[in-house]
C-alpha cells in the first residue's frame, strides 16, 4: 500500500469514529467497500508474509498453525466480499470499535514500515474487524493450534483463547479487542 491508502483508510477510520451509533449492515458495507480493493495478488503476498513469519513458530506445530491461519485468512476475506446478510436493527459495539480503530490505526502506522509494498495490515485490520463486529468471533478460529497442544475453543457459548493474556499488551496483537477470553489453563 502506499502512502495515499493508507491517509484514505486512517480518513475511514476517523469517519466511521464519527458516525456513533452503527448498524452491523452499514459497518458491513463499508468494510466490503473496502475490501474490494484487494485482489489475488494481495492475497498471495499477504500469504506469503505469514509464511515467512511462520518461520519463527515451534516446528511441531508449524505447518498445521500455518495451514489453519493461511486457509482462515483467505477464506474471511471472501466471505467478507460474499456476505450478503442483513444485521439491520443489530448494532456494532461502538465503544470497543473505538478503541479498536484506534489500535488498528496506531498498528497500521508501524506496520506500513514493514510491509511497505503489500497490503496485508489492511488485510489483517479488515479481518479483525469483521470477525469481531460483525460475526461476534474470536480473531484466530476456533481450532487454531498454540503451543503446549492448546487450541482456541468454544464451550457453553463462549470462546477460549489459550494466550490471550499473553498478547493483550502486545502492540502488534488484536487480543486486547478480540472477543475470547482466556483459556483456563492448570
Amino acid at each position: 500500500m502506499n502512502e495515499e491508502d493508507y491517509e484514505a483508510i486512517f480518513k475511514m477510520f476517523d469517519k466511521i469514529r464519527k458516525m456513533g451509533n452503527i448498524e452491523k449492515t452499514d459497518f458491513m458495507k463499508i468494510i466490503q467497500s473496502i475490501s474490494r480493493n484487494i485482489s489475488v495478488y494481495d492475497l498471495s503476498i499477504a500469504t506469503a508474509v505469514l509464511r515467512e513469519e511462520g518461520r519463527y513458530i515451534q516446528e511441531n506445530y508449524r505447518e498445521k498453525y500455518l495451514e489453519v491461519y493461511v486457509r482462515y485468512f483467505i477464506m474471511r476475506l471472501r466471505d467478507i466480499n460474499e456476505d450478503g446478510n442483513n444485521y439491520a436493527n443489530d448494532y456494532v459495539d461502538i465503544d470497543g470499535l473505538h478503541e479498536s480503530l484506534d489500535i488498528l490505526k496506531h498498528q497500521m502506522k508501524v506496520e506500513k514500515n514493514e510491509h511497505p509494498n503489500d497490503k496485508f495490515p489492511l488485510i489483517y485490520a479488515l479481518i479483525s474487524l469483521y470477525t469481531t463486529y460483525i460475526l461476534e468471533q474470536p480473531i484466530h478460529p476456533v481450532g487454531t493450534p498454540f503451543p503446549g497442544n492448546l487450541h482456541v475453543t468454544y464451550e457453553n457459548g463462549i470462546f477460549y483463547c489459550p494466550v490471550k493474556k499473553n498478547n493483550v499488551d502486545n502492540p502488534k496483537a488484536v487480543c486486547k479487542f478480540c472477543i475470547a477470553e482466556q483459556t483456563e489453563i492448570d
